[in-house]
This record gives C-alpha cells, sequence and structure tokens, in this order.
C-alpha cells in the first residue's frame, strides 16, 4: 500500500485496495478462536473468508475513480485523499457529505455489516476534534489521539473496539470483581509503556480489524483507576486473543439458500488480553475515570459514530422495505387494502428513522470551540426507538409473508433432483416469478429473519447503542426541558378571564 498526493480534480492515486487489506490480514497472524480451532488467518477459514472479501470490497467501491468525490475527500493538511469517515466536519454540507459516504459503503452489504472501518473511525475522528477534552488530563494525551487518528486516516485503517465490561458480576464494580485482572485494565507500568491484562467485549468485525480500541463506555466508580483506559492495540500483538461467537457463515451450506448468512456475518468477538504492552504512544487515557467517560459526551465522538450508523440502519431498513414489496408482488397481494394498510405503517416506520437521520444535520450546532455536532436530541431519539421499531417491522413482515417462508424445500438440491423438481416448479411458482426465483426470495426473506444471522440481527439492533435504558437517559439529559416547563409556567400565570 502506498500513499500518493493526488489532485482533486484528477483523482488517480494509489490507496488501500481491497487486495491490500487481505494480503495484509493474511500475513499478520492474529489469534482468532472458533469451533475449538485456533485461526491464525482469517482469509483462509470458512468462519471469515466471506467476511473478510466484503470488507475488502469496500475498499475497492470507496477509491475507484467513480467513487472517490462521495467516498474521500482531500484532507488539506497533507493534500492527500482520506476515506470520508475521517473527515472533521465544519459545515453542515460535510455532514451530509459523511452521511452519503456511510450510505453508499452500507448499501454493499444491504446494512448488515454494522460494524464496517467507518463506524470506530468516526469515533476518532470525533476525538481528534476536541483534542481539548483530553488535554485537561495532560497536552501529552491530546497529541497522542490526535496523532494516532492522522495515522489512521492517512493509512485508511480499519479500527474494531471493545467498550464494555464482561458479564461476570454486574453488581460489583470493576476493581471489587473476584479476582483484579477479570476486567481489561492496566496492571503495571513497564518502560515504554503499561501492560494491559483482562476481558473485553464485544469487539464486532475485530476478527478482520488492524487495531483494536480498548476502553469502557460503562460506568466507573472510584477506586476503578486501573479501568479507566483508551488504548490502541494491533489485532496482531502478543497476548490478543479474540474468541469469536458461533461463526453462523459456517453453517452456510450455499449461497442460494444463504444468501445473506453466507457473505456478511461480520462476527462479534469476546477479547482476552494477556499481558498485552501498549506503548505509551498509543495511550489516550489513563487511570482518570472523569476522562474516560468525557470521551464519549464531551467530544462529538458518539454522535459523529451513531450518525453513520443510522445511516447503516435506514439502509438496512430500505432493503426490508424492498424485499417486503418484492413478495407482496410474488404472490399477488401488493393491490389489496389489507396489504398496502401494513406496508404503509412498514414505511412510516423506516421514514421516522431517515428523517430523523437528516434532522441530525439539518438540526446540527457548533460549540464553542467551533466544532460541528449533529443534533444530539434527534439521536437519541431514534436510538431510543430503534428497538421497539425493528422488532415492530419484523413482526409486520412475519404477518405479510405468512407460512411462505417456512413452506419451501429443503435446500437448492431440490431443484437439481428429476424426481422431485417437477413438483417444486409448478407448485412453488408464483404468477409472475419462476418457482427457483420466489423461493429465492424467500430464501432471502427467512434468511433476514428467522435463520442464526437473522436472530442475531435483531439482538444486535436492540443493543447496539447500549441497552434501552442508557440510551433513554442520554435523551433524557439532552432533551430541553426548560423550553418546554416554561410553556406550563406561562399557561399557569395566565390570567383569569
Amino acid at each position: 500500500m502506498s500513499l500518493q498526493k493526488v489532485s482533486t480534480t484528477a483523482p488517480n492515486g494509489a490507496f488501500r485496495t481491497g487486495a491490500d487489506f487481505l494480503a495484509n490480514l493474511a500475513t499478520t497472524p492474529r489469534a482468532v478462536f472458533v469451533d475449538g480451532e485456533r485461526i491464525a488467518d482469517p482469509t483462509a477459514h470458512s468462519a471469515f473468508r466471506q467476511g473478510a472479501r466484503q470488507i475488502a470490497s469496500l475498499y475497492d467501491f470507496a477509491f475507484a475513480p467513480e467513487n472517490l468525490e462521495v467516498m474521500t475527500y482531500v484532507e488539506p493538511e497533507t493534500g492527500f485523499r482520506a476515506l470520508r469517515c475521517y473527515q472533521i466536519p465544519k459545515t453542515l454540507a460535510d455532514l451530509a457529505a459523511k452521511r452519503l459516504a456511510a450510505e453508499k459503503w452500507a448499501e454493499q452489504s444491504f446494512g448488515l455489516m454494522g460494524r464496517t472501518p467507518d463506524h470506530v473511525a468516526n469515533f476518532f475522528t470525533g476525538y481528534a476534534a476536541k483534542p481539548s477534552v483530553f488535554a485537561k488530563s495532560g497536552p501529552q494525551y491530546a497529541e497522542r489521539v490526535v496523532n494516532f487518528y492522522k495515522y489512521l486516516r492517512d493509512h485508511h485503517l480499519y479500527v474494531a473496539y471493545a467498550i464494555v465490561p464482561p458479564q461476570i458480576d454486574r453488581s460489583k464494580s470493576a476493581a471489587n470483581q473476584s479476582e483484579p485482572d477479570l476486567y481489561a485494565g492496566v496492571v503495571r507500568e513497564v518502560d515504554g509503556g503499561i501492560i494491559v491484562k483482562g476481558g473485553q467485549q464485544l469487539a464486532t468485525g475485530g476478527v478482520f480489524a488492524d487495531y483494536l480500541h480498548l476502553s469502557s463506555i460503562h460506568p466507573l466508580q472510584p477506586g476503578d483507576e486501573n479501568y479507566a483506559i483508551s488504548v490502541a492495540v494491533p489485532m496482531n500483538a502478543p497476548g490478543v486473543k479474540l474468541f469469536s461467537r458461533r461463526a453462523f457463515a459456517m453453517q452456510a451450506t450455499n449461497s442460494y439458500d444463504y444468501p445473506l448468512t453466507s457473505r456478511f456475518d461480520e462476527t462479534d468477538s469476546f477479547v482476552v488480553l494477556d499481558d498485552v504492552f501498549v506503548p505509551w504512544e498509543h495511550v489516550f487515557i489513563y487511570r482518570d475515570i472523569e476522562l474516560c467517560r468525557d470521551q464519549w459526551w464531551k467530544t462529538p465522538s458518539h454522535t459523529y459514530g451513531n450518525h453513520q450508523a443510522q445511516a447503516r440502519f435506514a439502509t438496512k431498513l430500505r432493503f426490508l422495505m424492498g424485499m417486503a414489496k418484492r413478495m407482496n408482488e410474488a404472490t399477488g397481494n401488493d393491490g389489496a387494502p389489507p396489504v398496502m394498510v401494513q406496508m404503509g405503517e412498514l414505511a412510516a416506520l423506516a421514514s421516522i428513522v431517515e428523517g430523523m437521520l437528516l434532522a441530525q444535520e439539518a438540526l446540527a450546532t457548533f460549540d464553542d470551540e467551533g466544532v460541528l455536532w449533529p443534533s444530539k436530541n434527534m439521536l437519541y431519539a431514534v436510538m431510543a426507538l430503534q428497538g421497539e421499531i425493528n422488532p415492530r417491522m419484523i413482526d409486520i413482515v412475519r404477518e405479510l409473508t405468512g407460512a411462505a417462508m417456512i413452506t419451501l424445500p429443503s435446500s437448492v438440491k431440490d431443484f437439481e433432483n428429476p424426481e422431485s423438481v417437477r413438483d417444486i416448479e409448478r407448485y412453488y411458482r408464483s404468477s409472475n416469478m419462476s418457482a427457483r426465483d420466489r423461493v429465492a426470495l424467500m430464501r432471502m426473506a427467512w434468511d433476514f429473519i428467522g435463520t442464526e444471522f437473522g436472530n442475531r440481527h435483531q439482538q444486535y439492533e436492540k443493543f447496539y447503542g447500549g441497552a434501552s435504558f442508557i440510551v433513554k437517559m442520554n435523551m433524557f439529559r439532552n432533551y430541553d426541558f426548560k423550553r418546554a416547563g416554561a410553556l406550563v409556567d406561562r399557561a399557569l400565570s395566565l390570567p383569569p378571564i
């Protein structure tokens, strides 16, 4: 991979290609455990091969000449083109451009890969936008986080994060667990850096990433200083181990029956750090409980990262709408009034998400340092309802399809058996689709809704932004109750008539 200064009028530089990404992933062995086996090269294993190729395709898409203007920007400091997700927005148009790039990448996986390289990139972009927050713990911390952001930006790197402690005993703080190194934290200082030990979750996409961002988004208490850190660790660093959840791609026997599972399983991993060395240059927060909290809320990191996530979610709902429409057309009930009513409700829910995404930009504000923030009210409002919108839409699609998704032939092999294919082609067709095409559509719907892959997505959409009470507390903290209360006070002070 090489960086080349490029012209804004004729972009033709060399960037990180999909081949670059795959070659790097294959030649930097990491400790990944799945199905009782330790995997060094994710590109060569059935659990991760297709997911890796999907990530590679994102780089190829972003740096294709016809996509450069949408997917990249010219960084004024360097003159290089960088991925749009690393752009610190200076105007509302910049913020809209970031959303458009996020949508384009999300469309490549139909919104099914939630932690693509543009997600955590946006968190570091938010950190770099407000180095003053990190400087409160010392100027060196601000310098380090900005330098690391620039390194990520200029080399088009992929960062995953693990920022939630293990679910061992949530009734106790980090420091009061039965063992001091159950939660990931610093255990000692050494020459040139620190040693980190313990477990952390949920490193979605970590199998494919270049770096792990390790920190805590959960509230920490006095006495938890050892766990109040924010560091970056190479995924192939000695002592880093990733324990993948069940790899659904391994159960996908073919891409006809499992068109989504076979391609878009990004995996989630529990991370174990066994005496991992972190050099000081990659330590952005050190034993500072207040700053560990403030990195999320006093920088625009959380809003930038979730602005991207909502662009992805809106894309996924658009894909769901398209599937529902195609299924109705296949059965000939697309024009039935009850079906139109249900589709109208689906459209309303999808439009709420899309409208709230655009509202984050329309109501974005600049802080006292001139940093642009997407509207927190609009972001947290839609995140607070996401856990209700998504399952409601899934249930409506279940109602629309009835038994269609569970009366399908057992597999694509039934089309290959001359004894069964005649009946299948006769009875599984629709008025406007062949049996093979109709079954393919219904298989895709079932893969979205009913398989392990589909059910993981329902769980993901419910909790990816945190438990609902946490998101609703964010909404509570940001709502303008003063303005609302003023209306009540004025009504109470109306003169008698």
